[in-house]
Order: C-alpha cells, then sequence, then structure tokens
C-alpha cells in the first residue's frame, strides 16, 4: 500500500513539472510570436501550432458563422502595442494570421481597441477581418466609429454585403457613410439598395469579371490583372459586348490553360450557352438553379440581357440557410423572425408565435365543438371516447409527415406542382400501407375494450380511414397553396393536425352510427 502511494505521488509531481513546464514554454512561446510577428516559415509554423491548440477549425466556416468564442491568448500584448503605438507589430499581427483568426483573437478588445487595430491592415485585408466579426459588433462599429474611415471600409466591403450592412442602420446614418464613398461604390450600392428584399437583385453582387470578346488572351490577361484586386471572386469571366449585353462565359481555367496561344481571342474561347438569372427572381429559385447545375457563381441579367452582377455561391448557402430557417419556423406555426433568436424581442417573440396560437386554439375549438354534435352517440357507446385520442393522433400524425414530407421535397425542386397526381397516387397506397399497420395494431386494444367483435371493428376501420386522409390532406394542400402563389409551409404540421382532428371526429362517428345502427 505504501509503494502504490509513493507510486502515485511521483507520478503527480512528474504530472505537475510537466504541466508547469509547458505553460512556460507556451508563454514563451506567445511572447516572442506577438512582439515580433515575422513571415517566416518557422514562425508561421509557431503560430499555426499555437492556434490549432487554442481553438477547433470549426471557427474558420462561412463568415458570420463563427462561433462566440472569446480567444484571451494575445489580448495583454495587443493592449499592450496599442497602448506604445508599435506600428509594426500592429500590421504584422493584423497581416501574418488568417483573417478569421485575427478575427478571433480580436473578440476580447473592446469595440474602440478592435477599430484600432484594424486601421493598421490594408483597406482589402481590413474588410476582410472586418467581415469575420460578429454580426452586432459590426452594426456598433458602422455606427459610432469616424464616418471616413467607416466610409473607406465600407468601399472595400463587397457591395451586397455592404448594403445588408447599411440597412441596419438609421437613414441618417447610411446618409453620412455613403457622402464620403467614392460615386462609383456609392451607385452600386444605391442601385442594390433598390431591389425589393427577397430577390436575386437584393442578393447579387456588381463586382464581376467581365471582358470584351475581342480581347486576345494576353490583354484578357492583362486586362484581369488590374481588375482582380477589386473582384469579390473570378471564378467565371463574362464576355460581355460594347453595350454590356451578356454573350458568353469563360472559365478562369479555361482562360489559363490558353496562355500557350496568347493571340486567341476571348470569342474563340468563350461558352455561349450560359445559366443565368434575372434580377427579380426569387432568391429561393435562384439558389435551386446553383444548385441544379452546380455553379459557383451564376449571373444576374435584366430583360434586355445586360449583364448586372452575379451571385456566388456563399450568398447562395446564406440564401439556403434563410429559406431553411423560414420554412421550419412555419412548419412549426411560428411566423417568420426577422433577426436571430437571440435578437428577437421577447414582445416581438410573443406576438409571432401567438397569433398561430391563436388559430391552432380556434381549431382546436371546432374540434370540442364536434364532439358536442356527438355527444348522444358518445354516451349511448361511452367505450367510443376511449379511442378518440388514437383515431385523431394517427390521423394527425400521417398528415404532418405527408406535409413535411412534400414541403421539403419542393423546396430542393424535387417535385411540382405538375406531380400533384402522382403524388396523390403514391400517398394513397402508402396511406393504405399505413393504415393497415395501424390498424392491425389496433385491433387487439379494440377487441379488449369494445362489447361485441362487429363493434370492435369500428376502431381499425376507422383508423385506416382517417390515415388515409391524413396523408391525402398531407400532400393535397402544400400543393395547392404553392397553386395559389402562398408558402407550402404555411400548411404546417399543426394545421394539418387541426384539421385531421375535427376530420378523425366525424369519420369515427360516422361508421360507428354505421355499424352499430
Amino acid at each position: 500500500m505504501r509503494n502504490r502511494n509513493n507510486n502515485y505521488a511521483v507520478i503527480v509531481e512528474l504530472v505537475g513539472g510537466l504541466q508547469t513546464g509547458l505553460v512556460r514554454a507556451c508563454r514563451q512561446i506567445r511572447n516572442r510570436t506577438l512582439l515580433r510577428f515575422r513571415r517566416r516559415p518557422s514562425l508561421d509554423c509557431t503560430a499555426r501550432i499555437i492556434l490549432e491548440g487554442t481553438q477547433d477549425d470549426e471557427s474558420l466556416g462561412p463568415k458570420g458563422m463563427q462561433t462566440q468564442m472569446v480567444n484571451t491568448l494575445f489580448l495583454p500584448e495587443l493592449r499592450e502595442m496599442l497602448a506604445n503605438n508599435a506600428e509594426d507589430e500592429l500590421r504584422e499581427f493584423c497581416t501574418a494570421l488568417h483573417p478569421a483568426r485575427t478575427a478571433e483573437f480580436m473578440e476580447g478588445l473592446e469595440r474602440e481597441e478592435a477599430w484600432r487595430v484594424l486601421q493598421y491592415a490594408e483597406p482589402h485585408l481590413r474588410a476582410e477581418i472586418f467581415s469575420y466579426f460578429d454580426h452586432d459588433r459590426q452594426i456598433e462599429m458602422l455606427m459610432h466609429e469616424d464616418e471616413k474611415q467607416v466610409a473607406e471600409l465600407v468601399t472595400y466591403i463587397p457591395a451586397d454585403d455592404a448594403v445588408d450592412l447599411l440597412s441596419q442602420l438609421p437613414e441618417e446614418r447610411v446618409d453620412q457613410i455613403l457622402a464620403l464613398v467614392p460615386a462609383p461604390d456609392r451607385r452600386d450600392i444605391r442601385r442594390l439598395q433598390t431591389f425589393p428584399e427577397g430577390t436575386a437583385g437584393s442578393i447579387m453582387t456588381t463586382e464581376a469579371a467581365c471582358l470584351d470578346e475581342k480581347l486576345t488572351v494576353r490583354q484578357a490577361l492583362d486586362r484581369l490583372s488590374r481588375q482582380a484586386e477589386k473582384l469579390e471572386t473570378i471564378y467565371y469571366i463574362y464576355v460581355v459586348d460594347d453595350t454590356n449585353h451578356l454573350r458568353g462565359v469563360l472559365s478562369t481555367r479555361m482562360l489559363v490553360s490558353s496562355i500557350g496561344k496568347p493571340d486567341r481571342t476571348i470569342a474563340e474561347l468563350m461558352d455561349t450557352d450560359i445559366v443565368t438569372v434575372n434580377v427579380y427572381d426569387d432568391q429561393e429559385k435562384v439558389a435551386q438553379v446553383v444548385a441544379r447545375y452546380d455553379l459557383l457563381a451564376i449571373p444576374v441579367v435584366d430583360e434586355q440581357r445586360h449583364m448586372l452582377g452575379i451571385i456566388t455561391h456563399d450568398d447562395v448557402m446564406d440564401v439556403v440557410r434563410e429559406e431553411a430557417t423560414e420554412d421550419v419556423q412555419r412548419i412549426a406555426a411560428v411566423e417568420p423572425l426577422e433577426d436571430s433568436y437571440i435578437r428577437t424581442s421577447i414582445l416581438t417573440l410573443a406576438w409571432k408565435r401567438g397569433m398561430w396560437l391563436g388559430i391552432l386554439f380556434g381549431a382546436g375549438l371546432l374540434t370540442a365543438l364536434a364532439l358536442r354534435n356527438y355527444e348522444a352517440a358518445f354516451e349511448q357507446f361511452a367505450w367510443l371516447v376511449w379511442f378518440i385520442p388514437l383515431i385523431i393522433g394517427s390521423g394527425g400524425n400521417s398528415g404532418a409527415q405527408t406535409s413535411t414530407l412534400i414541403i421539403a421535397a419542393m423546396a430542393a425542386g424535387e417535385v411540382d406542382t405538375r406531380d400533384w397526381l402522382r403524388i396523390v397516387v403514391r400517398e394513397i397506397a402508402t396511406g393504405f400501407l399505413l393504415g393497415m399497420f395501424l390498424a392491425a395494431l389496433a385491433m387487439s386494444p379494440a377487441l379488449l375494450l369494445a362489447p361485441t367483435l362487429i363493434a370492435a371493428s369500428i376502431v381499425p376501420l376507422t383508423i385506416l380511414v382517417v390515415v388515409l386522409c391524413g396523408t391525402l390532406s398531407g400532400s393535397i394542400l402544400p400543393l395547392l397553396f404553392r397553386r395559389l402563389g402562398w408558402d407550402p409551409a404555411l400548411m404546417s404540421n399543426p394545421f394539418v393536425a387541426g384539421i385531421m382532428d375535427i376530420t378523425g371526429i366525424v369519420v369515427y362517428v360516422t361508421i360507428a352510427q354505421a355499424i352499430l345502427a
């Protein structure tokens, strides 16, 4: 026993010493890294080791999606460098790391401190680091910092992102900022602000690589080298004529692979079969087109096929997430929130939930009235009441399943209103199989509780009919809503369940009266 205690003490001492040594080594590495951020391979490796040990790589996700984790590793050094106006060190801090990591290490700073650090980065890099800040911090900076510095930042933010941010500011502040933005960028932002929310025009960016079809490969590469700094992306090169009509598209890979033939013209290389979207198309349709053709970006044109801008895949991801969130909220009978759940006030949250709960309450009241109309039948055959929850639950659940599947299929573009007959036939067959399965499960308790074998058959027969009605209503109603131009998600699970509650009661009593008469 004494040997075991001695061994334990030795192990504890070794672990404690190792931990102390590691902490001391990490502090030394951290101090050396921050005090002199030199972009040498060995130092980059050191910084990478520190970063990988402080947070998972999941934080390097899409912009605006990073986790809200405050990393305090470099805060003392950052504040010290700010106090000493260490220009070289702060500039190297902004450039030595990935912009997402730089933003992460600045999360613990006050807003004014983080803004001061940003001023040491080059304008393009400053805008990229800014894009990884939390949305609320971005709005606070645009609202309270110096107008000239904010205007310079807005100039380098993609126009579509700038519009989204400026829409959160008071109109007076927006006018102050845009008055200091260069005229071409200001025109782009103002033009994007004119497009209705939820359309292709509201999410597009005007910063696209556009070339004339008469240019040679050599001239095109030279022109692109001058455009590249201002472009958000350069996946595709769009070919336009003198009047800005879209004529074709050329991949960057195709252009680079043609370097060996520098005298070939863009017209010889471009593809004239172009997938486009109209500037007033719904953003959900845009997402479906991009997904169908597996595009990294899609051009946006007007009725005359003038090239207006592009929508990139990251904007499409935002649209998909936004539309999916709205559909999930509607399926749960909640009016879609305009902001995130955390930033939505309790009163707004209660209103958006309460208005639909009131409608569902009315549907429940209709169910109670239906039960009241059949009070005499239930008094004569009291055992029928025992199976009411089973009946209406089976119909509501089957209808909710079907409506969810159909809404999801329509959101993914798998089915359309033209497929209604095929969907109805499939749901009749599925409903029959599900109804038979649940009817078989219900037969045993019905035989135990019903007075006769014939009376017991009421329950499984009713379940079969109710499940069929549930699958039919769950499939037809979303299609009908889409046909009427409404959001199919409005025909959500609670609504289908409420409809099936009333239908289940009526079918149950009708079948019972027919058999027991």
